[in-house]
Formats: structure tokens, C-alpha cells, sequence
């Protein structure tokens, strides 16, 4: 049903990977989804070295199977991290925001499989020349870090601009994404999201929350005029952000007002002053499910979205 090369690639059952979510994705998170046959990503942010170990021997505690380790590259910590996931041999690494090519040789030489998510046709051309395994693309309907080009336009754009394997994300909470993902020629997708609500989710009951009660024009993106667009829930931070920017403030004004707050929000359940992480798909998520049941659905709504769509074109 989901006969995908990502699937022989990372041995897993379904070529669906959940988002490597900072503060959220942790291991019992990224085990869940790994036992469910999917692809667990654990979250590294900002986590100095030995926290991220941490979490992934807790992770091997809880799975055998495959799972993986999302890098943001701007961690102060991220060439100590890249050391840990050689060390611990993860066999995934997903990146973020920037260019891993200084580490694929380390990588490559424990037989790793190096994914970064980019936002643009020339970051995907660019990082397929230095040796990556496959690309996320990753539209601004995302939560978090975002980019400036929607899932539909850049994932098909991407798809035709390389010749390695193109996982879809932004936007996708349900079967049909997973459908629409595949027609725009994406052997694959990542889900952040949906979750967040899981049972499995460590993050606070308050956060989780509000991703149940959020509708279609729920986020809002904050953080444009510092070069690193972030999407969350409009709350108050969220107001208070965007007017600063509207006023000129300095990029260290800006960070100030932002520090600490994901985890605030995510930990201890600040929902009105954290920063609220979610993607625009929050309307449609309407119940906590276990992480077997959400993959379950995902997968089990394909055929029926595929039968749809030949009914449509016979």
C-alpha cells in the first residue's frame, strides 16, 4: 500500500516520519512511533550533549527498531551532538537550519542516512550535491521554523530538482495529505503536529490543549524581520512579538522576549506567554489518540482517498 524506496532505505514499515520537534520529540514520543512502524525522531534543539545521549538510550530502552535524531545546526552544542548520534550510531539524522556537509563523512562512516529539511529549490540542489540520503521539504504551513514557499508549491518543484528521495512536509495531518503528498511525487512525509497530542507526548496537558482547540487561522508567524520566521499559536507572546516588530525592534530585543519560551510552554504549560508551537493542520486535530492509533489511521485512510480520487478521474 505504501510501497515506498524510504521504507528498504531506514527499514521501516511506512515511509511516515514524525516531526523532530524541540522540547516535544523526546524518546517516548520517537520510540511510539517507531513500534508503530514509522519513523521516531528525537528532538535535539538546544540539548547539550549528554541530554541528548540520555534520551537515546532511554529511546533504545523502549524500541529496537529504527529511529532517529533531528539536529538543528544552530545549537551551541551542535558538533559535541554530532558526536553523541556517531557515537551511539543513530541511524538517522535530520537536520535543520543550515548545512550539515562538515559531518555526512562521519555519518556516512557508521552507515547513517543524512535528511536535512529545507525550505527552497536551491538548498535541496545544493545539499543533494554534498552527499545527502533524501530531502524534507518542509512548507510554511509547518509549525516552528518555517520557510516562505507552501507545501503544494515546493514539494513537487523539489521533487523535479533532484534525483534523491523527497519527503513531503507542512500541512499534512491525515490520509489525504498522505495521498496528496505521493501525487505531488514525495515518497514520503513528515508529521509534527498531530503528535503533539498523542499519549505518548511528554508535552504539558495545556499545550496539547490548544492544539485540540485550535482552528484554521489559529497561528500566526512571528520572528520575519530576524531572518528566522517561527510559527505559533496567536497568543498573547505571540501579539507582543509582532508588535515589537512592527516598531523596529533590535533582533536582541526580539530574542529576549522569545527566550525560554517554547520550553515554558511545552514543559510547564505557559500557553498565554510560551511559545506555542503548531502548524496550520491544529484545525483539523480534534482528539488525543495513542501513537498506534494514529498511525493506524493515517494508514488505513489511504485506500479509501485513493479509491476517491479514481472515481473522479474514470
Amino acid at each position: 500500500m505504501l510501497n515506498s524506496p524510504l521504507c528498504k532505505m531506514l527499514d521501516i514499515e511506512y515511509p511516515i516520519f514524525q516531526g523532530g520537534m524541540a522540547w516535544v520529540a523526546t524518546a517516548e514520543l520517537a520510540a511510539a512511533v517507531s513500534n508503530a512502524g514509522g519513523l521516531g525522531l528525537i528532538g535535539a534543539g538546544h540539548m547539550p550533549p549528554e541530554a541528548l545521549r540520555a534520551e537515546i538510550k532511554k529511546a533504545k530502552g523502549l524500541t529496537s527498531k529504527p529511529f532517529g535524531v533531528n539536529i538543528m545546526l544552530m545549537s551551541p552544542f551542535v558538533k559535541e551532538v554530532m558526536g553523541v548520534v556517531v557515537e551511539e550510531r543513530i541511524p538517522v539524522i535530520t537536520t535543520g537550519a543550515g548545512n550539515p556537509a562538515e559531518y555526512i563523512g562521519a555519518l556516512k562512516e557508521i552507515g547513517s542516512k543524512v535528511i536535512p529539511v529545507v525550505a527552497s529549490v536551491a538548498l535541496a540542489k545544493r545539499l543533494e550535491r554534498v552527499g545527502v540520503d533524501a530531502i524534507i521539504a518542509e512548507g510554511m504551513e509547518s509549525g516552528g521554523h518555517v520557510g516562505e514557499i507552501t507545501t503544494m508549491a515546493l514539494v513537487p518543484q523539489v521533487v523535479d530538482a533532484v534525483d534523491i528521495p523527497v519527503i513531503a512536509a507542512g500541512g499534512i495531518g491525515d490520509s489525504r495529505g498522505i495521498v496528496a503528498a505521493f501525487a505531488l511525487g514525495a515518497q514520503g512525509v513528515q508529521i509534527g503536529t498531530k503528535f503533539v497530542v498523542a499519549k505518548e507526548c511528554i508535552a504539558h496537558p495545556n499545550y496539547k490543549e490548544v492544539v485540540l482547540k485550535a482552528r484554521d487561522r489559529s497561528t500566526v508567524v512571528t520572528g520575519v524581520t530576524t531572518g528566522h520566521p517561527v510559527r505559533i499559536l496567536e497568543n498573547k507572546l505571540a501579539r507582543d512579538y509582532v508588535k515589537k516588530e512592527r516598531e523596529g525592534a533590535s533582533i536582541e530585543e526580539l530574542e529576549q522576549l522569545g527566550a525560554g519560551t517554547l520550553r515554558a510552554a511545552v514543559r510547564e504549560g505557559e500557553v498565554k506567554l510560551g511559545s506555542v508551537m503548531m502548524g496550520q493542520v491544529a484545525g483539523m486535530i480534534n482528539e488525543a489518540k495513542t501513537v498506534a492509533e494514529i498511525m493506524a489511521e493515517l494508514v488505513e485512510g489511504i485506500p479509501g482517498n485513493i479509491t476517491r480520487l479514481n472515481s473522479c478521474i474514470e
